[in-house]
């Protein structure tokens, strides 16, 4: 996503009021000033989210500006993206935050000229391999232990000899295959007119095999896969609980949840808009996302992070003190969603668990 200057948290403060939006639908705002919201829209969000659950600020570091890419590690810590800093940082729980990575998006030798230096979405796979969309480094890459120093498999980086754009967001299927979003935010202008962008579409891709791919082996090109090329801006990307379906948000200039059928080959058929928020002039746009056991999607975008059940019917908004970018499941029982958003990670306890990476 384009970063923007964040607006800190203590400088917001939500007032408690109910309004009647709709028949049968109550926005109700919780009392916890300063720190978020949660906006029910339909009455089912109350088994996802209680309308009480607090929006915790779980951690923070002066100058941090755009935190992105939560993944939560089952040894009981999480992962997050700090992209202007081009590293990668760990919170653990009575720990607080230390770097784990860094650089972990470019490393060329000149001085990197746009906003966003570092890697961006990350995945685990099968084996509990992190996985990492390069970002400005323009590549897919995986490192085969939890070591930052240890070895780097780069899954992908060129397509038809051209190289990436910046891959932004990603997901395993369960075939061991992976499925990842290449818009062009990791570049220097973040703009299709870069002079370093060398294809000329913004494309979804997939990596066939990937969790099987050899540890220190260059990328097979021939199993990277075009699956979508006509997307301005793709950006988060998701499965269904049973891989039916392929969510894809695209982050502007519409504001758009796209869904796909994934067919039994792997492959996707003509997409259908599974939810618009063009008109929605709130603070951010569809960017990172995940979904429940159940198949409720979870997304950042205006405003916050958006719920929707699994045929599209919104059903509330986490309103966010700052701007959210990606959002990851956590804690042993995966019913907590860590929030990245800006200069913060935050956490809000839910009531329903989230599908594992």
């Amino acid at each position: 996503m384009i970063y923007n200057p964040p607006v800190h948290a203590s400088k917001i403060c939500f007032a408690v009021l109910s309004v009647i939006v709709a028949p049968g639908a109550l926005l109700v705002f919780s009392q916890e000033a300063g720190s978020g919201s949660i906006q029910k829209l339909n009455p089912a969000l109350d088994a996802l989210v209680s309308p009480n659950a607090k929006i915790e600020r779980v951690a923070t570091v002066p100058g941090f500006k755009w935190t992105e890419g939560p993944v939560w590690i089952s040894a009981g810590y999480l992962l997050f993206a700090e992209i202007p800093s081009n590293s990668i940082r760990k919170w653990a729980p009575g720990q607080g935050v230390s770097t784990f990575m860094q650089p972990s998006g470019y490393k060329g030798s000149a001085p990197f000229t746009g906003p966003e230096s570092g890697s961006n979405g990350m995945t685990l796979d099968e084996r509990g391999r992190l996985t990492v969309a390069g970002h400005a480094q323009r590549d897919v890459w995986r490192l085969e232990s939890m070591n930052p120093h240890g070895q780097i498999t780069i899954l992908a980086d060129t397509y038809e000899g051209k190289r990436l754009n910046s891959p932004n967001d990603l997901v395993y299927k369960s075939d061991g295959s992976l499925y990842f979003t290449d818009p062009p935010y990791g570049l220097p202008t973040q703009s299709d007119h870069d002079p370093e962008k060398q294809l000329s579409f913004n494309g979804v891709y997939r990596i066939l095999g990937a969790a099987s791919h050899t540890p220190g082996a260059p990328p097979d090109h021939t199993k990277l896969k075009l699956l979508i090329k006509d997307l301005p801006r793709p950006n988060g990307i998701a499965f269904s609980p049973d891989e039916k379906y392929l969510y894809v948000n695209n982050s502007e200039p519409k504001k758009l949840w796209m869904r796909y059928p994934v067919n039994s080959d792997g492959s996707v058929g003509s997409g259908t808009v599974f939810a618009d928020a063009t008109s929605d002039n709130s603070t951010g746009a569809p960017d990172g996302m995940k979904v429940d056991v159940k198949g409720n999607v979870y997304s950042a975008g205006p405003g916050g992070v958006w719920i929707f059940s699994p045929d599209g019917t919104h059903l509330g908004t986490i309103r966010m003190p700052e701007r959210t970018g990606n959002l990851a499941w956590g804690d042993a029982d995966y019913k907590s969603l860590y929030i990245a958003a800006s200069s913060s990670i935050y956490r809000v306890k839910m009531n329903v668990a989230g599908e594992k990476p």
